[in-house]
C-alpha cells in the first residue's frame, strides 16, 4: 500500500513539475509565440482574401445589358446657316 502511495505522490510531483516548467517555458517565450502565431493568421487571411475577392467582387458587379440599340451615323446633317 504504501508503495502505491508513494508511486501517486512521485507522479503528482512530475505532473506539478511539468506544469510549473511549461508555464514558465511560456512566460518566457510569449512575445515570440505571439509573433509567430500572428504572421501565420495573416498570412491565411491574405491568402484567402486574395483568393474569395475576384468571385465577391465578380458576384457583386451588375450585369450591364447588350445595349447596342441604334446604329450610331456614320455622316452628320447640314451645317446650321447663320443668321
Amino acid at each position: 500500500m504504501q508503495s502505491l502511495i508513494n508511486t501517486i505522490a512521485l507522479l503528482s510531483g512530475l505532473v506539478s513539475l511539468s506544469v510549473v516548467g511549461s508555464s514558465f517555458y511560456l512566460y518566457l517565450n510569449k512575445d515570440t509565440l505571439i509573433e509567430d502565431a500572428r504572421a501565420k493568421v495573416t498570412t491565411e487571411v491574405a491568402t484567402a482574401v486574395r483568393e474569395a475577392l475576384p468571385a465577391l467582387v465578380e458576384s457583386l458587379t451588375p450585369d450591364i445589358p447588350d445595349t447596342t440599340g441604334p446604329d450610331i451615323p456614320t455622316t452628320t446633317g447640314p451645317d446650321i446657316p447663320n443668321l
